[in-house]
């Protein structure tokens, strides 16, 4: 760490007291169990600074953060060229809106820079604040296009169990895990979901990747058929599942997948808040993986998450539609108000110049392929482990009760949370993900192949510590 870092730690330190009653008392956090964290019966933890892939709090503590925060900081921590962008764009012009015609030298060149690097077929950005709601914007324009088309029955999406699409009313309906429904009244008409790409754990054993990829596609077809082609208008999915569990697709997935969408003619709406901007070692997922996308999800790896930015990139197929509908009807009904804001515009044009000068991209794939091979050397013959896997800088390794029968644990055992403090204890952070024990892993773009193993052998400490 730096000396600044050190400084900000010591500053705070004595306002530890107060940081922690304020943070009891008066904040509100997501994905947090409430009442323990209100009594100040779970861990808390105030962040003060970071610097490429460690971050420091208020105790002092370093922690080599080996999920990027959210899957967010591709860049890694402290990159002072982020910064000075948002300082300057912030005195020079703090805000304005994009509405009717409005924009800024930021969020146009930052628009044109995402067209240059994204699939061929792709051709304008609408620009929100987060995932959530650069997807709400994507049903709107699902819908609003088969509206336009005369087709006002095609407007059911199908989304994936185990995906991960936000956490709004019609975002949280998309995504497929239950603590995002339970007890919120969802998912909500006229969101579907079918099977999870999930290899490992098919019901089928015999099957092969591609024999259960053929399984997949056949059951979407066959919900598209029960419910009627005709009422069917998308098509949802991350190239790899990310929150469900960092479930690279089998063999044949994506082909099999779109062959059925093309038959019926379904939109496809590629979720790449994760995968965008390098994280598997290619600008985008659906590059990695001969996907054909009509509309594509991002935020996260945008801004490296140096300021709040979405976007929906649309096709050009799909746009040309939507032009039709504003030149019969007018100016489109939909609109964020921070849309494009140009504080957030100018920290994407500083992160996208970083990602290519320092090669992040490559070293995705050539680090991310390292610290995959050490993961499966240090833990692939553990008896409680079931499966490492992963692609680029994103890994996993699924935990089980005994390997040979593929028995699970009793989830209220929470190995998986217990392995994850284990490994926070060892000065890594790594992350316990939903619906199953599984540690995941999605390190900053900038991890080195010596801070990969050090990942790897306080995760084999961790993984010792816990199951022996």
């Amino acid at each position: 760490m730096t000396e600044r870092d050190d400084n900000l730690a010591g500053d705070l330190a004595g306002r530890d007291n107060d940081l922690n009653a304020w943070d009891r008392d008066h904040f509100f956090h997501p994905s947090t169990d409430m009442g323990q964290h209100a009594r100040g019966d779970s861990p808390r933890r105030v962040i003060a600074g970071g610097e490429g892939c460690t971050i420091v709090d208020t105790e002092g503590r370093q922690s080599l953060d080996a999920f990027a925060g959210l899957y967010c900081v591709n860049v890694g921590y402290g990159r002072s060229e982020i910064a000075e962008a948002i300082a300057e764009q912030a005195r020079e012009l703090a805000y304005y809106h994009s509405y009717v015609g409005h924009g800024t030298e930021a969020s146009i060149t930052l628009a044109r820079m995402i067209i240059e690097r994204a699939p061929a077929q792709m051709s304008r950005v609408y620009f929100g604040l987060s995932g959530s709601d650069a997807n709400e914007t994507n049903i709107k324009l699902i819908w609003y296009y088969n509206n336009i088309l005369g087709r006002p029955e095609k407007k059911k999406i199908i989304s994936r169990w185990r995906g991960y699409h936000g956490s709004g009313v019609m975002t949280g309906s998309l995504t497929g895990l239950a603590l995002f429904h339970a007890h919120f009244d969802l998912p909500r008409a006229p969101i579907l979901h079918t099977e999870a790409p999930y290899y490992f754990r098919r019901e089928d054993r015999s099957q092969s990747e591609a024999d259960f990829s053929a399984h997949c596609a056949a059951k979407l077809e066959a919900m598209i058929l029960a419910e009627g082609p005709d009422t069917i208008a998308a098509f949802i999915g991350e190239p790899i599942l990310g929150t469900g569990g960092i479930v690279p697709p089998p063999k044949g997935y994506w082909a099999a997948i779109q062959a059925v969408l093309k038959k019926y003619d379904i939109l496809l709406v590629a979720d790449e808040v994760v995968t965008g901007f390098g994280r598997l070692g290619t600008m985008f997922g659906s590059v990695h993986y001969g996907m054909e996308p009509d509309l594509i999800t991002i935020a996260k790896g945008l801004t490296s998450a140096y300021a709040p930015l979405s976007g929906s990139i649309v096709s050009q197929a799909m746009w040309e539609v939507l032009v039709q509908g504003s030149d019969r009807f007018g100016a489109i009904g939909h609109g964020w108000t921070y849309s494009a804001h140009p504080i957030c515009a100018a920290a994407g044009v500083a992160n996208l110049r970083l990602i290519d000068d320092l090669g992040l991209v490559g070293n995705a794939a050539t680090t991310g392929a390292h610290f995959r091979a050490a993961l499966t050397d240090a833990l692939g013959g553990h008896a409680h482990v079931g499966e490492v896997r992963g692609d680029g800088l994103m890994a996993a390794v699924e935990f089980v009760e005994d390997r040979d029968d593929r028995r699970f644990f009793d989830p209220g055992r929470k190995v998986g949370p217990a392995i994850a403090a284990a490994l926070l204890d060892e000065g890594v952070i790594g992350r316990a993900m939903p619906q199953g024990d599984i540690l995941g892993f999605a390190p900053p773009l900038c991890l080195t192949p010596a801070e990969a193993d050090r990942v790897v052998l306080a995760t084999s400490r961790a993984v010792r510590r816990v199951l022996g």
